[in-house]
């Protein structure tokens, strides 16, 4: 629709629209004078002289029905696109697939030749400036659409017919109907019809039209392609016309689908008489169309992909053309467009993605269209069988989460679809661009990790990826990376050892710092005091404490995080706390400026100390007194046996919820009878009720969604409001 409002403005006229959503192309045309509306309301259009609407758009839509009622003419967009279009010199580009890369084919060829086309192609095109444009040459060409059968209301000069395949069976009703549609328009053409040989379809077709050309790769044709050589990101051909051979083609895009499109457009052209030169120019500079195996990323470690394949034999050409990219796997992420596309080929849909080493499939994008069979996605993963393990996701969120804890150095990602898959996509490659980004910043002793699984750095092994994994080689590369983030208005977040850390299944945005390097895992002793980096592990603190005969920090032995942690939440255990022993604390604050903090400068309350909200510990000074070794490892043992006596061994994240002025939590649930409650593989420990335990494969909403009985039956049985102890981060999917 975007495209035939150029046009529309391209002839003069007065234009409005209304669309749901505010797309990305709605400023431009209001920059041209177009006026928008969001939302359909019959007050929008009552100025309209003429209503023409996408076949998208209901018939239950109001502004039609407010249309119809006042007599305002309303059409589809094809049927005015062929009356803005009927006295130019139309060339239709029509096909299954493989019409919008070959309008822009054709539309750049036509260009370099001089000819100044008009054009009208479904996509973002860059390369043209804009995706539509009415042009003062005599040519016009036309990406055309069959899906509702409105491709027959064109009287065309010249038409390139690429492929004819099942498809929009929902309009067409069978395959039959589907190929007269296109003899229809084959017959309707004035002057010259092109089809494609390979297509046993349009084979036949060609063989029923005295004026049709013919081109092919495998086939006798008019004109052929021999030596085709496909690389990564280019295409190589020599163009033979009948027993003439032409030259060679160089041509900017991968893939021998793109080959045969090539030939296509190149018969076109020559038939009408464009010198073999021009067309030899254009096609090497000749850009994708926005979607068409578009580049969204590419990197030392990862190649992003993304296509609007949305058809068996798009998905097949597309992994083809994937497989020529020097990558170790292919992760093909594939959104399902309509619900009776996918029901009517799904056999055709499992078998398309031989290609692809792993393989995942979101709910399907119904584009307007009802579901009364309850088709799902979930239907062409188990159709799909098991070579690629296919996985379904409910959400694009959880697809995103799905695939980049996937991701290894080296795989190349393919998104694919006519919805808007391409989100996932964009925000794979952003998040890759600001890793690249910060890797500037560091030297050689720091790590930086994209898509790290959290579920690796919790104790409870649950958890989405880290958009950044980040553990610094010394303070000096901390504090350049905070400066940075807090510049580009990255979030920051700090983890520990992840013991009191449940992430979301979404996993979490932005950089997570992990100061679990050299630097920051030392400690030294002075007299009674201990001075440690925030990554030194508790229980070290402890055993290096008796090992130097000092007493007071025998309770951190039964804490299963570091340093950094404990500060953070003023960890305790034992019936004594963290800020109990600690003299001064060293911080950076987001600015990645550090200070030296004495204990009394620090409000430190239970589970919760304040400035950590916006600065980090990078160590601290502990202060004890000296005791007997004896005494010491006395208590070390009796602190251990009654940890191991009454905690969980299964994965945990400590317990879960904090203890309440009238009654521990975890007696409090034991007495609400939900000792072994369960959702999924999450579970209420039998040992202590205040753990929640991972039996093995739980994720992080099977323990939000048992958190969530535990504080609702508290809530209906006791009143009381259960408060979590355990931290709660991260993005659900």
């Amino acid at each position: 629709m975007s495209g035939l409002a150029h046009l529309l403005l391209d002839a003069g006229c007065l234009v409005s629209g209304t669309d749901l959503n505010r797309g990305p192309v709605i400023g431009v045309l209001e920059e041209r004078g177009m006026t928008f509306r969001q939302g359909h309301e019959p007050d929008e259009i009552r100025s309209a002289g003429l209503v023409a609407r996408s076949s998208a758009i209901r018939t239950s839509n109001l502004e039609l029905i407010w249309a119809v009622q006042n007599s305002v003419p309303v059409i589809k967009r094809a049927e005015m696109l062929a009356l803005l279009t009927q006295s130019r010199r139309s060339i239709l580009v029509a096909g299954t697939h493989g019409k919008t890369t070959s309008s822009l084919m054709l539309s750049q060829i036509l260009r370099e030749a001089g000819r100044a086309p008009g054009y009208y192609i479904g996509a973002e095109v860059p390369s043209l400036g804009r995706n539509a444009a009415l042009g003062s040459g005599p040519e016009m060409v036309l990406e055309a659409d069959e899906s509702d059968g409105t491709i027959t209301c064109y009287n065309p000069a010249a038409a390139l017919v690429l492929n004819i395949e099942e498809d929009h069976l929902d309009h067409f009703g069978d395959f039959s109907s589907i190929v007269e549609t296109f003899r229809t328009v084959i017959r309707s053409v004035r002057e010259l019809p092109v089809l494609c040989a390979d297509d046993p379809v349009c084979r036949l077709l060609a063989r029923e039209n005295p004026l049709a050309v013919s081109y092919a790769l495998d086939h006798d044709a008019d004109f052929r392609a021999t030596g085709i050589e496909v690389g990564a990101g280019v295409s190589r051909f020599t163009v033979h016309h009948r027993d003439a051979c032409l030259g060679e083609i160089n041509l900017s895009l991968p893939g021998r689908h793109n080959v045969s499109n090539a030939l296509g457009v190149l018969a076109v052209a020559l038939s009408m008489e464009v010198d073999f030169e021009d067309c030899r120019r254009a096609l090497a500079s000749v850009h994708g169309a926005g979607r068409r195996f578009e580049t969204c990323y590419h990197g030392p470690e990862y190649h992003v992909i993304d296509d609007y394949a949305h058809h068996p034999s798009e998905i097949r050409a597309t992994l083809a053309a994937a497989r020529r990219l020097p990558c170790k796997r292919i992760l093909a992420v594939f959104q399902p467009h309509r619900f009776s596309r996918t029901r009517l080929l799904l056999g055709q849909f499992a078998n398309a993605f031989e290609d692809a080493d792993r393989v995942f499939v979101t709910e399907i994008y119904g584009a307007g269209e009802d579901n009364p069979t309850g088709i799902s996605g979930r239907a062409l993963c188990e159709e799909s069988g098991h070579r690629n393990r296919p996985a379904f996701a409910r959400t694009l969120a959880e697809a995103r989460a799905m695939v980049t804890q996937e991701m290894q150095p080296g795989d190349a990602v393919v998104t694919m679809g006519a919805g808007n898959i391409h989100e996932v996509a964009r925000q794979i490659a952003m998040d890759l661009r600001q890793a690249d980004e910060i890797r500037k910043l560091l030297e050689d002793t720091s790590i930086l990790r994209c898509f790290e699984p959290m579920k690796k750095h919790t104790t409870l092994r649950v958890g989405g990826p880290a958009q950044m994994w980040f553990e610094p080689g010394g303070e000096e590369s901390l504090s350049r990376v905070l400066a940075h983030c807090r510049q580009q208005a990255i979030p920051v977040f700090v983890v520990g050892r992840g013991s009191n850390l449940l992430v979301k299944d979404g996993g979490i945005r932005g950089l997570c710092v992990h100061l679990g390097r050299a630097a920051f895992s030392g400690w030294e002793i002075n007299g009674p005091r201990l001075s440690a980096g925030a990554g030194v592990r508790l229980r070290d603190i402890a055993f290096a404490a008796k090992r130097a005969g000092i007493t007071g920090f025998e309770f951190m032995e039964g804490i299963p995080g570091n340093l950094g942690g404990a500060l953070r939440m003023n960890a305790g255990a034992m019936d004594a706390w963290v800020f109990e022993v600690v003299e001064s604390v060293r911080v950076m604050d987001m600015a990645g400026q550090v200070r030296e903090l004495a204990r009394g400068e620090i409000d430190a309350g239970y589970r919760n100390v304040s400035l950590f909200k916006d600065h980090i510990a990078l160590g601290a000074t502990l202060i004890g007194k000296f005791g007997e070794t004896a005494s010491i490892e006395a208590r070390l043992g009796q602190y251990s046996r009654k940890r191991w006596d009454s905690q969980p061994a299964a994965p945990s994240a400590g317990c879960t919820f904090k203890n309440t002025p009238t009654i521990p939590a975890g007696r409090l649930i034991d007495e609400l009878g939900l000792k072994d409650r369960r959702v999924g593989d999450a579970r209420v420990s039998p040992v202590h009720a205040n753990f929640i335990v991972n039996e093995g494969g739980a994720n992080a909403a099977d323990i939000l969604a048992l958190i969530g009985e535990i504080r609702e039956c508290a809530r209906k049985e006791r009143g009381i409001e259960l408060e979590l102890e355990v931290q709660v981060v991260g993005e659900d999917v």
